[in-house]
């Protein structure tokens, strides 16, 4: 396979989406070695801590490249249906079929006994989440515990690789040292006294892992050399992508929040000339397009907001490090006002007094993106507490919810294809290709659809319907 320093290929997204081709495998079969110290062409023990969304399409890629994967979680009903050999992700393309191999195979097994799993492994891989508190600062707690828990199983020659995205600095900083003194060896020393610990910040995108993983280059940074060579050498031997040798663990982390920080400073400059293009009457979809003609152009689409466990996040983890980074900052005032864009279109096209008190909204797609389930940071969230808190009687709809999810997030639920009396707007908060299908018929007092993702243009409306896009008047 192949080690790099920089990676040899690039693409970039101009504006929209792109596919890059996955690589193939071009693996032998592993021969299984212990302990494992990373020769090329051997295999060992892997424990993967959190075999969630993401911890799972790893667990199972290491898996069919030969190496005894120990996946840890401390759901127990998780634990149990990997060692029934299920996946407990529904939305992975092909993770289902890698999960059953594996298990049948004997190369993937489960527990919750985290110092045990690590105690038997050479490679510990750490997958839990680092969200935001109340104040978006860093919340370590999940981290925290499961650094607690791995720490006094770890021996000499040990290697633990954080794969969760962290602020810059904690994996030499914050980590490095609480695993020292719970396991009373030292990091970055490759001996009988000590162990290794890296950085490899994951790069997937829920409903596509695995091809992923055989596409994006994967980063690798140490808190030393040797940390990082034993890290590149593991990720070389498991995945079909180019590994990145980088100069340091902090070099990584950066990398990585600076990846998803570009993203939401992009959105945020397409959601501002979005504002703009609506004062002026011009279509911003047409301007972003004729832009990106150009190929130094990259300008992204605006909507209604930006959710997910990384983008809204990431950027914090800069700013709690590096607060004077003024655009950085800027950019999530931008974006998380764009809620109360959609909200100001509703109040224009409903009553000329501006007011949504008594009007019936209804808001199709709750979760952060369509054929995901998962509601961190949704837009649908603070749309449905500013609309009640306006006065407005909110009704949702999302093809991936309960009835009684949909309650939890403070709406009423609505039945797709059912009649909708009084409901006077909608607006769509996720892309689901299925809004394009919405009879206005349903709705025989509809007065206005904001479309949110900028996704409707086949949606056909009756005369008197007004349709209002971000930055598409």
């Amino acid at each position: 396979m192949t080690i790099t320093s920089r990676p040899t290929t690039t693409a970039n997204l101009a504006g929209g989406s792109i596919t890059l081709e996955p690589n193939p495998c071009r693996h032998g079969t592993a021969r299984r070695v212990s302990p494992w110290r990373g020769e090329a062409g051997t295999s060992g023990v892997v424990a993967v801590v959190g075999a969630g969304k993401m911890g799972l399409p790893l667990a199972g890629q290491f898996a069919s490249h030969g190496w005894s994967v120990i996946a840890v979680d401390i759901d127990a009903a998780v634990v149990a249906s990997i060692n029934e050999g299920r996946s407990h992700v529904d939305e992975e393309p092909g993770l289902a079929e890698l999960v059953s191999t594996a298990h049948d195979d004997g190369l993937l097994r489960a527990t919750t006994d985290a110092a045990a799993a690590a105690g038997e492994a050479d490679v510990v891989v750490v997958i839990v989440p680092v969200m935001l508190d109340a104040a978006a600062h860093p919340d370590y707690r999940h981290m925290d515990a499961a650094t607690d828990s791995i720490g006094p199983g770890l021996h000499p020659g040990s290697l633990v690789i954080y794969e969760t995205t962290l602020p810059v600095g904690d994996t030499r900083d914050r980590y490095a040292p609480r695993l020292e003194a719970l396991s009373g060896l030292r990091a970055e020393v490759d001996g009988d006294e000590g162990f290794l610990v890296a950085f490899s910040p994951e790069r997937l995108y829920s409903g596509a892992a695995l091809r992923n993983l055989a596409t994006y280059p994967k980063l690798v940074g140490g808190i030393g050399p040797a940390s990082r060579d034993r890290a590149a050498a593991f990720y070389d031997g498991v995945l079909d992508a180019e590994v990145v040798a980088m100069s340091s663990a902090e070099a990584a982390e950066f990398s990585k929040l600076a990846d998803t920080t570009y993203r939401d400073v992009n959105i945020a400059l397409a959601n501002e000339f979005a504002r703009y293009a609506d004062r002026i009457g011009v279509d911003v979809t047409e301007v972003i397009a004729a832009a990106n003609s150009q190929p130094y152009s990259h300008i992204h689409q605006p909507g209604i907001g930006v959710g997910g466990h990384c983008i809204p996040v990431y950027p914090y983890f800069l700013l709690d490090r590096a607060p004077e980074l003024s655009l950085v900052a800027r950019a999530r005032e931008v974006n998380d006002g764009q809620v109360d864009v959609a909200i100001d279109a509703l109040r224009g096209a409903l009553d000329e007094s501006r007011s949504l008190d008594g009007a019936g909204v209804l808001v199709l797609g709750l979760t952060y993106r369509h054929g995901v389930k998962e509601l961190a940071y949704s837009r649908a969230l603070p749309l449905i507490e500013r609309l009640r808190a306006a006065g407005a009687r909110v009704l949702a709809f999302d093809p991936l919810l309960t009835d009684d999810e949909i309650r939890a997030t403070g709406a009423e639920p609505w039945r797709w294809g059912t009649e909708a009396p009084g409901v006077s707007a909608i607006v769509t908060q996720t892309g689901d290709p299925r809004w394009a299908g919405l009879d206005a018929s349903w709705f025989p007092e509809l007065v206005v659809v904001v479309d949110g993702r900028n996704s409707l243009d086949d949606l056909t409306l009756p005369e008197g319907v007004r349709r209002r896009g971000i930055g598409r008047p």
